[in-house]
């Protein structure tokens, strides 16, 4: 396939296809048709087609219903679980993981904005790029004090006056 996958996942119907796969989750032609408005089975198989070809997805799954098969879905992606699991991955690896993270955000942005009455000051919305000059000593300080404050907020149990709130973070060296 020649067209790049970050074209390729540009298109609003694949973007909501990788938002619905994310996390892990599996789902059939007709989960997703259901929860993807104003997309006929038709165009959806096409989308998937698309993603399937670029491997963006993978049918994890195959279940004969009453003469046909019916397909599960999810985004194929690589088991990580150490540092080495990571480095070993490939750069179509990393791309895939990479846009996964993107669909993802985009999606639960998405239904932040559709929730009404937003109001991003007071709900404690942001997005920004921050170009920042350090030494390699002075990142890995920065970094973490970043997970050290992380890893003591994520400790704090629901209540009545904390709001559930998702922060993700981006580091890409400039060249």
């Amino acid at each position: 396939m020649n067209t790049s996958k970050a074209k390729i996942l540009m298109h609003p119907v694949r973007i909501k296809i990788i938002q619905l796969l994310a996390n892990g989750n599996r789902m059939t032609v007709q989960q997703i048709v259901n929860r993807i408005e104003k997309v006929s089975q038709a165009s959806l198989y096409r989308h998937l087609n698309t993603l399937l070809e670029a491997e963006m997805i993978q049918v994890v799954e195959e279940n004969q219903i009453r003469g046909t098969v019916e397909r599960v879905y999810a985004i194929k992606s690589p088991t990580i679980h150490t540092a080495d699991d990571l480095k070993a991955l490939s750069k179509e690896e990393h791309l895939n993981l990479f846009m996964t993270f993107q669909a993802y955000l985009t999606g639960q942005f998405e239904n932040y904005l559709d929730r009404g009455e937003i109001d991003l000051p007071r709900d404690g919305v942001s997005y920004r790029v921050a170009s920042i000059n350090l030494s390699d000593e002075e990142f890995a300080e920065l970094t973490g004090k970043m997970a050290s404050l992380l890893m003591e907020a994520m400790k704090n149990e629901p209540s009545e006056e904390r709001k559930p709130r998702q922060i993700a973070n981006i580091i890409i060296p400039e060249k």
